[in-house]
């Protein structure tokens, strides 16, 4: 299995809540653990402008290249605007991209970045700026190397970019998994939105996902899945509320890889706000070595 990643995707925000110096140190985590070698690393090439616009709009692209983004639209954005950001969201979206055409071939593989699920055609917010997942199952398609794509978001918070781009798109199942009463809102209609109450636990999590998987990768058979591998459903992360645990998130993850039914599958790491870094560091290495290890799902007492 193969692992995307770029020093790029930091983007060297310092004390910022969107920790995103998280995708170095899971790569270090991994190579200090033995889980994985420095040969299953892939570096990535930036999307192109035209990969980019199979989602966004090219005003957005304009701006987003030259630095005439608006007060507004760099407030809605989250993040501040810099040359790095531009290179880095580039460069996440073509590790999507590439992401995805090794999953096709050897049937898993992970981004260790991108999950960018809040940026729409026209504008970014919520950390988000483009929408790596998206321009990858667009520029995968374009190719015929897929008909159909399904995305499982179990991000805390609710795809809303995801939902608005593939609305009314019968090629593209959109699933996501969420914590009700959070960012965003309002929240467009995915194909199916599991919406939890706050403090949402291990064994009830567990089980909602297990029905809604086993439903919907039968029904709808994806060519390939994006999984949206958030850590934030963590029980002491800072923009969540739902309380799972380290072991839960793991099982999670495996029973992702376990009901995709062979279906090749591409992992984004999407949020992650841990009180601890390290928590967040460690749920992302336990995401990726399930995604080595594709286990029978763990069933939790």
């Amino acid at each position: 299995m193969k692992l995307v990643y770029s020093d790029q995707y930091d983007l060297h925000l310092g004390a910022h809540v969107f920790p995103s110096q998280k995708y170095r140190l899971v790569k270090e985590k991994l190579l200090q653990a033995g889980a994985v070698k420095a040969e299953d690393f892939l570096e990535p090439e930036p999307a192109s402008d035209e990969d980019v616009a199979l989602v966004h709009e090219r005003e957005y692209i304009r701006k987003l290249r030259t630095g005439t983004l608006s007060f507004e639209e760099i407030l809605r954005m989250e993040v501040p605007y810099s040359p790095e950001l531009v290179r880095g969201v580039w460069l996440a979206a073509g590790g999507s991209m590439l992401a995805g055409r090794r999953a096709l071939s050897d049937g898993t593989a992970v981004n260790i970045g991108g999950g960018f699920h809040h940026a729409f055609p026209g504008h970014g917010e919520g950390f988000c700026a483009l929408h790596d997942v998206a321009i990858a199952i667009r520029r995968l398609q374009k190719d015929k190397l897929i008909a159909r794509a399904m995305t499982v978001d179990l991000d805390v918070h609710q795809g809303n970019g995801t939902a608005a781009i593939f609305h009314d798109d019968p090629t593209v199942f959109t699933f996501s998994m969420h914590q009700q009463n959070n960012y965003p809102n309002p929240k467009p209609p995915s194909s199916l939105d599991i919406n939890l109450p706050d403090g949402v636990r291990d064994e009830e999590y567990l089980d909602l996902l297990r029905e809604s998987l086993d439903e919907i990768v039968l029904k709808f058979r994806p060519d390939i899945i994006f999984y949206l591998a958030g850590a934030d459903p963590f029980w002491d992360d800072q923009l969540g509320g739902l309380r799972l645990s380290m072991e839960g998130l793991l099982a999670r993850d495996r029973m992702v890889f376990d009901k995709a039914r062979n279906i090749p599958v591409a992992v984004t790491l999407a949020g992650g706000y841990a009180r601890r870094l390290e928590d967040t560091v460690a749920i992302h290495a336990q995401t990726i070595q399930a995604a080595r290890d594709p286990r029978p799902s763990v069933e939790l007492e």
